[in-house]
């Protein structure tokens, strides 16, 4: 199967489910599911060895939330990429902030900014690893929210292919911009979290 004809499966798939073919979500899990791995361990990369949730139970959590959002029109595969890695680090986030726990770390801080510093405009490496702790997932999170607030397209462009893990023409193509926009807008992201970062 093309590249192409994957993609309108997978949409025609999404959108037969939230029209209530429940079999739909059943035929359409082994496609995906390689994929969400992937980019559960690009999530899970900010957490601590031993944390509660792995990377399958990560990618279980968030096709629990999708289902809370059956009625969504899905347009392409990248936006519904782009939507489940939102809710994986969502749910991250809910179980960092959860802990409580009062010392600061910097582990997913430091490693994200060497990753955005070494980035580039090529695709990112969803396998690279790194540790991590509750307190930096929560900062890089934070930075994150006020990017969005700033600049709502940067925002998404850092969510789609820092913790999505699409390419340029992925995170073009959800977004409906060019590709020229999404390089120039991911160059500006990235600079602006390594400031913060560095000023923290």
């Amino acid at each position: 199967m093309s590249k192409s004809a994957c993609t309108a499966s997978i949409t025609h798939l999404l959108n037969g489910w939230a029209h209530g073919d429940d079999e739909a979500l059943e035929r359409l899990a082994p496609q995906i599911y390689p994929d969400l791995r992937r980019m559960a361990r690009r999530h899970m990369r900010a957490e601590a060895d031993g944390h509660l949730l792995q990377s399958t139970g990560l990618v279980h959590e968030a096709f629990m939330r999708l289902a809370e959002e059956r009625s969504m029109q899905w347009t392409s595969r990248g936006q519904f990429f782009g939507w489940m890695s939102m809710l994986m680090r969502r749910i991250l986030v809910e179980h960092a902030r959860s802990r409580q726990a009062a010392k600061r770390g910097g582990g997913i801080a430091e490693h994200s900014l060497e990753a955005l510093q070494d980035s580039e405009d090529n695709d990112l490496h969803p396998d690279r690893e790194s540790s991590g702790d509750w307190m930096a997932l929560l900062q890089l999170h934070q930075a994150l929210e006020r990017l969005e607030a700033l600049d709502p397209r940067q925002g998404r462009v850092v969510e789609l292919r820092f913790f999505g893990g699409l390419n340029v023409l992925q995170t073009a193509e959800t977004l409906d911009i060019s590709v020229a926009t999404v390089k120039r807008e991911w160059s500006t992201a990235r600079a602006w979290l390594v400031r913060e970062f560095g000023s923290a």
